[in-house]
């Protein structure tokens, strides 16, 4: 202790001069206290750095508006739709054959069913299925050929008698040209056909070509059939392998859009047929009923019958094509017989258009008439009448699956909107939402 000064007042002075230490040993380094600051000053400098780096990037993609990676990008894009493209035009055949086998598959697809249930093997199922397609056809052609090739003979020579003989259409035609100025172009033009059974060594080459369409529609004919029996065979083997690679929650939409579907065509192709059947039956029966009026009845009945059948496979226009045939038919036969036949024929459509098309597609097909239309004219241009026959089906699968995707995007936006919901409902009336 020092002398002279109070007890009292040592203390405190040492507290003073060991404060005094600390403040001027922490003072006395400048270092320690502006590091901080300095790396905040480094730090802003290159956020600023970066910002106008930034800043100038993007005042030269204003520029140039696009970088040269999406070019490639979009470019490689291209090349690759339009190769698949070509590709796919390169096996259009192939393609068609798929097509029509995947839907013939599903059109027999229940028949095999049924045949499994009962212990058969589904192999042997699909064979049984087509020997008694092919039985069933040779039985009918049995009946119906021989006097279907009388008729269709006599037909023939019926016309040709008709367009030859003297006050004919020929003449008719003739005598019309001649009045307009066009009776040279007929002339040669009937000179050239005379000429015709002169020139029968030039027939060879679309003999050739006949020769080579026929190997091409029986190849088609096989690979049709093979591709719609493996398709029944493992068909459902490989949708449900397809299935599973989806999500757990989206399998149970797929599959109820698949069996709609396959519902849609099959109900489309079997009641197709049964009112084709039914048409040519019908026609049939009318023309035979004719004979109550005329002794010698309606000729070729079995002939124009099948034409009627055949023609009303196809959608909105093949019934009237058909009546068109038989009522020109009958109106060179007799003129009686045409206006009876057109009677009926306007009043069977009137049936099948409000009778039997609402009770067989009803529970298959759910479409428009103007989306049917547009369907049927669409198909037509694109396949013929192979794509007239197949657009209804088609145009309805489109429509599953719009009704599907529909659904699914309203379920994501109520799903989406349910812990909202739930969250609002839980929360006691007047309380405040948490502040997030």
């Amino acid at each position: 202790m020092c002398q002279g000064v109070p007890p009292s007042f040592t203390m405190p002075q040492r507290a003073r001069m060991a404060v005094t230490r600390s403040l001027s040993g922490t003072i006395s380094s400048p270092r320690t206290v502006l590091a901080p600051v300095t790396r905040a000053g480094e730090h802003r400098k290159e956020h600023t750095k970066a910002v106008n780096n930034e800043a100038r990037t993007v005042r030269r993609l204003g520029r140039s508006q696009v970088l040269p990676g999406t070019v490639v990008v979009v470019l490689l894009t291209t090349l690759l739709l339009v190769g698949i493209l070509y590709f796919a035009w390169q096996l259009s055949q192939i393609i068609r054959w798929i097509v029509i086998a995947l839907f013939l598959a599903v059109a027999i697809d229940p028949v095999v069913d049924w045949i499994q249930q009962r212990g058969v093997r589904r192999a042997f199922g699909i064979l049984l299925v087509y020997l008694s397609l092919l039985l069933a056809f040779l039985g009918v052609a049995a009946l119906l050929l021989p006097p279907l090739v009388d008729q269709v003979q006599e037909l023939v020579n019926f016309s040709a008698t008709f367009f030859q003989r003297p006050g004919g259409p020929s003449q008719g035609l003739q005598d019309l040209a001649t009045r307009y100025g066009l009776g040279n172009y007929v002339a040669a033009v009937k000179e050239q056909a005379s000429s015709l059974p002169s020139r029968l060594g030039s027939v060879v080459v679309p003999l050739l070509s006949v020769t080579k369409s026929i190997v091409t529609s029986v190849t088609a004919f096989v690979s049709i059939l093979l591709l719609t029996f493996f398709f029944v065979l493992d068909g459902k083997e490989f949708v449900e392998k397809g299935i599973r690679r989806v999500s757990p929650s989206q399998q149970p939409r797929l599959r109820g859009v698949l069996s709609e579907s396959s519902h849609a065509v099959y109900g489309y192709l079997s009641g197709n047929l049964v009112i084709s059947l039914i048409a040519g039956i019908a026609s049939f029966l009318a023309m035979s009923a004719l004979r109550l009026v005329s002794d010698e009845g309606m000729p070729f009945s079995l002939a124009l019958a099948l034409v009627v059948a055949l023609l009303d496979l196809i959608p909105l226009v093949g019934a009237t094509l058909g009546a068109a045939v038989v009522v020109l038919v009958a109106l060179f036969v007799q003129p009686v017989f045409a206006a009876v036949l057109a009677v009926y024929f306007l009043i069977y459509q009137q049936i099948e258009n409000n009778v039997l098309q609402p009770v067989v597609y009803g529970r298959s097909v759910h479409l428009h008439p103007l989306a049917i239309f547009v369907a049927v004219l669409v198909g037509a241009e694109l396949l013929g009448i192979l794509g007239a026959l197949l657009a209804i089906p088609v145009a309805e699968i489109i429509r599953i699956l719009s009704v599907a995707y529909v659904g699914h995007a309203r379920d994501e936006a109520g799903a989406g909107d349910t812990p909202h919901l739930v969250e609002g409902a839980a929360r006691a009336p007047g309380q405040t939402p948490p502040a997030s």
